[in-house]
C-alpha cells in the first residue's frame, strides 16, 4: 500500500491559500486535506464547501475532507458537488453511521470513518467493509498544532489487526501532531496515510521541504 502525504490547509496562510496549495502539489503532496469544523462537535469553526471548490480550482490532487460536524449527512451532497473525492465522518456524530457511509458512496465519494482518541477500536467491527479508510485521531479534534498522543500508536496497531482479521482493504489514516518525529512510529504500527498541517505549511524551509522531511523520516 502506497504512502500518502496529505497537507492540511488548516495550517496554511489563508491569504495565499491557492499559492500554498500549488506549492504543496509541486512539493510532492498526494492529497490536499480540508478540515471542516462547525463549532458544535468541536470548539473551532473553519471551512465549508465553497473552500473545497476554491481548492479544487487550484490543484489536480484529490481533495480529502474531514467532517468534524454534527449531522454530517445533511451536508454530504454539498461537499460532493464541490468536488470532494474522499470524505470521512465521525463515528461519534452519526447515529445511523451505516446509512451515512452508504450515502457517501452513492454520491461518488470514497467513504471513511473517524474515531476520536477516547473511542474504542471495536466500534469499527461492523463497518470495516463499508469504508475506504479509517482515520485515527492522534489528538483530540478541534485545533491545529496540538501535541501527538503517544498512546495512539498502539491504537493504530490494534486497528491494523482489526482490518486484517476482517479482510478489509481499508487504509489507516492518522491526523494530529504528525511530524518528522512522530510519523515513523505511526507507519510502523500500520498507518499509510498521513495528514500534516504545521509540519508542512510552517516548516522553516518551506512547504516542499516540510513534505520531504516527512518522507525522509519514514526511511530512517
Amino acid at each position: 500500500m502506497s504512502i500518502i502525504i496529505a497537507p492540511s490547509i488548516l495550517s496554511a496562510d489563508l491569504t495565499r491559500l491557492g499559492e500554498q496549495v500549488q506549492q504543496a502539489e509541486e512539493g510532492g503532496a498526494d492529497w490536499i486535506h480540508v478540515d471542516v469544523m462547525d463549532g458544535r462537535f468541536v470548539p473551532n469553526i473553519t471551512f465549508g464547501p465553497n473552500v473545497v471548490k476554491a481548492v479544487k480550482r487550484t490543484t489536480n490532487l484529490p481533495i480529502d475532507v474531514h467532517l468534524m460536524i454534527v449531522e454530517p449527512e445533511k451536508h454530504l451532497q454539498a461537499f460532493a458537488d464541490a468536488g470532494t473525492n474522499y470524505i470521512t465522518v465521525h463515528y461519534e456524530t452519526c447515529p445511523h453511521i451505516h446509512r451515512t457511509l452508504q450515502t457517501i458512496q452513492d454520491l461518488g465519494m470514497f467513504p471513511g470513518i473517524v474515531i476520536n482518541p477516547g473511542t474504542p477500536v471495536n466500534t469499527l467491527v461492523e463497518l470495516t467493509e463499508y469504508v475506504n479508510k479509517v482515520l485515527i485521531m492522534t489528538v483530540n479534534p478541534g485545533f491545529g498544532g496540538q501535541s501527538f498522543i503517544e498512546s495512539m500508536v498502539d491504537k493504530i496497531r490494534r486497528t491494523k489487526h482489526l482490518l486484517e482479521t476482517s479482510g478489509s482493504e481499508a487504509s489507516i489514516q492518522v491526523d494530529g501532531g504528525i511530524s518528522s518525529k512522530t510519523i515513523k512510529a505511526c507507519y510502523d504500527a500500520g498507518a499509510r496515510n498521513f495528514i500534516a498541517g504545521s509540519a508542512i505549511f510552517e516548516h522553516k524551509d518551506g512547504i516542499a521541504a516540510g513534505i520531504a522531511a516527512l518522507r525522509h523520516a519514514l526511511i530512517l
